[in-house]
């Protein structure tokens, strides 16, 4: 119908306005973890997927239940086939093997499942999720033969994550390419190109909750074309193609985002795929859209025992990457279909190096309070004891201001006395990484230095942002030339860019005054005057 011509009515309902909310439906079987995607298996525990023994035979015995209402459903709606007869009569042991006889309509499921000692009724009501979902949903971490990129198990490999993204291209496909704002170039994928072929591909920008009121959407989205164009992404060119600011945790901007996906999957006939870096967010996307209830994330209010698993999503979300294993799907109705696919590692970035307690304090949760630091030569600036920001030679002094997760501590300090001071304090005072310090700097291997060039452009705009992938960012302000030294674990990616807020420095960052960090004085909506920010 859409080839001849003919459009979905705009107003179905008539001049009835009452809001019709969306019904979307996680799309599992009884023997795949609906969580992570990884099939089950009761055989090793130290492999995705894992099961106690008494838990997979009962998933077994629901996989033949599925099976049996499946082909009930194709002999319902006279669909049924050869292999189908063959299926049934295997799913039935031969029994009653004359088709003419054989109504699937007429066979009782429920006297199906209570000869196989199931309760269906009790099933429903359970989510079944593998042994390390269960740890990351509740636990928050996970053993190092399960983590990606840090075991050699094959089904956790990238390689093996590639081969799953690879068919992408070759067929019709909406991408919904998804990155985080506080760590765009480690979350940009490099090969997104490759993946999306001449589809359309929708860059969805998150965090964006997490960037200073004072930031205008509008030339933060003309900033993450401009830095695509420098990491010679080209596909979000194509047509359809789209750059969008969204919160997969509030729900900003994700309607607007996913209704404009879901126009071009009909307009094209084809399904929507949601690829990113690890930890970019994504299932925590999928759980947003599932949800549809933007003010559940809004009014969630603190997490307790009692309510802890009230709160929890379908799919897993832990700031540790490469939750995801396998393909996950979602039914948006009307024929159409949302994956969310594995996050692929991007090589160069700090959050692999981390354990899951550091991992959330280095993750951004909270706005982000800026704070300024002057640096003159001779000086730097700890950001935990994860990277040194340092001017050396003969430069003047600059305004550094970090753009980081609170809940990393930042400490200025003489260059010469940096290193005494982290060997001292790490773990302690500076964190990340957390105790025991010395044994956790030691994993993280040997640290190197990167010297750049930064021509200032004035005290009243920022001249560059030195970009830590894995950290966030930094940005540079002052006259004259700068030279900086950056010291970060050996591999880690560094880069120089132009400023995402070049004229908002003074306006919303803190200023550190040697004893904590105060922000400008102002006044508030109710006329009372503004604090400083909760840095020290």
């Amino acid at each position: 119908l859409q080839r001849l011509g003919f459009k979905r009515e705009a107003t179905p309902f008539g001049r009835d306005e009452t809001p019709r909310k969306e019904q979307f439906t996680l799309i599992s079987n009884a023997m795949s973890c609906s969580a992570c995607g990884a099939d089950f298996q009761c055989i090793n525990d130290q492999r995705p997927g894992y099961l106690p023994p008494d838990k997979y035979a009962t998933q077994v015995k629901l996989s033949k239940i599925e099976d049996l209402q499946n082909l009930q459903e194709k002999a319902e709606s006279q669909e049924w086939s050869p292999e189908d007869e063959i299926e049934y009569l295997i799913q039935t042991s031969g029994e009653d093997g004359n088709q003419e006889d054989m109504d699937m309509a007429e066979i009782d499921i429920e006297s199906v499942a209570s000869e196989m000692d199931i309760d269906l009724a009790e099933v429903a009501s359970k989510k079944v999720i593998c042994k390390r979902c269960h740890g990351l949903q509740n636990f928050g971490k996970v053993e190092q033969s399960l983590r990606p990129g840090w075991t050699e198990e094959p089904t956790l490999s990238q390689e093996k994550f590639r081969e799953l993204l690879r068919p992408i291209r070759d067929k019709p496909a909406v991408i919904i390419a998804l990155v985080d704002l506080f760590d765009f170039s480690g979350s940009v994928l490099p090969e997104l190109d490759a993946i999306a072929g001449d589809n359309p591909v929708i860059l969805a920008a998150n965090k964006a909750d997490l960037l200073p009121s004072e930031m205008g959407q509008a030339r933060v989205e003309n900033w993450v074309r401009r830095e695509l164009q420098y990491l010679g992404i080209q596909s979000i060119a194509n047509v359809g193609g789209a750059v969008r600011l969204v919160s997969c945790k509030t729900g900003f901007g994700i309607p607007g985002m996913l209704s404009k996906a879901r126009r071009l999957a009909e307009d094209m006939d084809c399904d929507m795929y949601i690829v990113g870096a690890a930890n970019a967010g994504k299932s925590t996307l999928i759980n947003n859209i599932l949800s549809k209830k933007e003010e559940t994330y809004q009014k969630r209010g603190k997490v307790r025992a009692g309510n802890a698993n009230k709160i929890k999503g379908a799919v897993t979300t832990s700031p540790l990457p490469g939750t995801t294993l396998k393909f996950i799907k979602i039914d948006l109705g009307e024929g159409k279909m949302l994956y969310d696919t594995p996050g692929l590692l991007v090589n160069g970035t700090l959050t692999q190096l981390l354990t899951p307690e550091e991992l959330k304090m280095v993750v951004p949760k909270k706005k982000v309070e800026p704070i300024t630091f002057r640096v003159a030569s001779g000086k730097c600036v700890l950001v935990g004891g994860l990277a040194k920001i340092e001017v050396v030679g003969d430069s003047k002094p600059f305004l550094f201001t970090f753009f980081c997760a609170n809940d990393i501590k930042l400490h200025p300090t003489d260059s010469t006395r940096a290193d005494d001071y982290i060997a001292k304090h790490i773990g302690t005072l500076i964190t990340p990484p957390l105790e025991p310090g010395p044994e956790r700097l030691e994993q993280l291997g040997e640290f190197e230095s990167h010297v750049v060039e930064i021509e200032g452009a004035g005290w009243k705009e920022a001249a560059a942002d030195i970009s830590l992938c894995g950290l966030g960012w930094v940005a540079v302000t002052g006259a004259g030339t700068a030279q900086v030294k950056i010291t970060v674990p050996r591999g880690i990616g560094v880069s120089v860019r132009p400023p995402l807020m070049p004229y908002d420095i003074w306006e919303v960052a803190a200023k550190y005054t040697g004893g904590r960090a105060v922000r400008k004085s102002s006044k508030t909506k109710t006329g009372k005057r503004r604090k400083g920010v909760g840095r020290r």
